[in-house]
């Protein structure tokens, strides 16, 4: 019976529903079977959609999409893609090395991976186009590059682990930083080894002139400043992350203002964006507040913890099957309604093995980032196909080739956790 709940999820998942209708659905039709008790039903259905949209927490998500959309309508993608392709055209694959470091910086401004996936297809694809590129190394960088936006701060899904897990947000969006530069750093080796195997995928190189290079770095400074700005604030605790979020919303406005791009015309298009995606989220989390509930009078989590710690198994064992299950349900689940889902299980699981709960959620990120472009589903490789006018099955190589980075990268975190609990150890707060 307690099975039930999960299985009409799964069908309707299966038939299309929205993610967050069936995980309300699922809620109270296992509300139901436990309770018996439709005041209990009516009682979640009456306070769950107040108290999660009235949570202050939950301002910090809304602030940090503000600020990606102001970003993007500022051009601010557009001038880190030039001076990235400035300074690596002259090397055989520069572009796409280009690209994974233009996602990761524009990235480090927004948080939202399949934000950065739509602008960086528009940007990226045509220069890439023009010099010879193939389709599965443009299409595979931009989409890996994207991947790299749920990792660096500020990230809407550590913003969601932390609210669900009780975790400081400013020490989890920090915790990301370390991570995520290695992860740019293997990504450039593997885009250098693949263009040296197989040097047709970039056969031009073109070395800009030095002026020119200088030039296109002065375009830069104020998202290299705003970057820095909203990594100090987090580091240092001087501000909450929800304030930095505002701060970085209202800094990307200025900045959008003071280089002449931002009109109003593209403000309206960042609120009106913001506030979809924003309403959207939400829906999904009170759908998952639903569900959360039933999960609590079903006492699930706290049995399923219960029976693997009777098993004895070797703590290394659990978190290896956790990793596998979060790999293959990512394939098919956005981010957010994954976590959302499974947290309310694996959480209380990896805390009684004694894992940090900063370090998992950085392997989180990470399994995440993988689902998002691996194939059946993958949502950012849906986003750079349409966007990019490219065949999916050519995103689906390029990323499937790229991905080696990030599992390197994962294995690397998995034997040394310091790689991501060593930065938030030292901060203050």
């Amino acid at each position: 019976m307690v099975a039930l709940p999960f299985l009409v999820m799964v069908i309707a998942l299966l038939l299309g529903i929205p993610i967050a209708f069936c995980l309300a659905g699922a809620g109270i039709l296992g509300l139901w079977l436990v309770t018996g008790d439709w005041n209990v039903i009516v009682g979640t259905l009456a306070m769950m959609p107040f108290g999660t949209g009235s949570s202050y927490m939950l301002t910090t998500i809304p602030m940090f999409i503000l600020m990606a959309y102001l970003s993007s309508s500022g051009g601010l993608a557009r001038d880190l893609y030039m001076a990235a392709s400035n300074w690596c055209s002259h090397i055989r694959g520069g572009l796409a090395i280009a690209t994974v470091f233009a996602c990761g910086i524009f990235g480090a401004m927004s948080g939202a991976s399949v934000a950065a996936a739509a602008v960086m297809s528009k940007v990226a694809m045509p220069e890439m186009r023009r010099f010879g590129y193939s389709e599965e190394l443009a299409a595979g960088s931009i989409g890996i590059g994207a991947t790299l936006d749920i990792l660096i701060p500020p990230s809407v899904g550590m913003v969601i682990y932390g609210l669900y897990t009780d975790t400081s947000i400013g020490k989890l969006l920090i915790a990301g930083v370390v991570p995520g530069i290695i992860i740019g750093i293997f990504l450039a080796l593997a885009i250098l080894v693949w263009v040296t195997i197989s040097p047709s995928h970039a056969p031009r190189t073109q070395r800009m002139p030095w002026a020119e290079r200088w030039a296109s770095l002065f375009k830069i400074w104020p998202s290299l400043l705003l970057i820095l700005m909203v990594l100090i604030l987090l580091y240092t605790g001087i501000a909450t992350p929800t304030e930095v979020g505002a701060i970085g919303a209202f800094m990307s406005a200025v900045i959008g203002i003071a280089l002449g791009r931002l009109t109003w015309a593209g403000a309206i298009e960042a609120l009106k964006g913001t506030i979809r995606t924003t309403a959207m989220i939400f829906i999904i989390i009170i759908g998952a507040n639903i569900f959360g509930n039933y999960m609590a009078y079903s006492q699930v989590p706290r049995d399923i913890a219960a029976a693997v710690s009777a098993m004895n198994l070797n703590r290394w064992v659990v978190i290896s099957g956790i990793i596998v299950a979060y790999f293959v349900v990512s394939m098919f689940m956005d981010e957010i309604p994954l976590l959302l889902l499974t947290l309310q299980v694996t959480f209380p699981l990896i805390i009684k093995m004694g894992f940090d709960p900063i370090w998992f959620g950085v392997i989180s990120m990470m399994l995440m980032s993988m689902g998002l472009v691996f194939p059946p589903v993958g949502m950012i490789a849906f986003v750079v196909s349409s966007t990019a006018k490219v065949d999916l099955m050519k995103v689906y190589k390029g990323t499937s080739i790229l991905m080696i980075a990030i599992i390197v990268t994962t294995i690397l975190i998995m034997f040394f956790p310091q790689i991501a609990t060593w930065l938030p150890a030292t901060m203050r707060r």
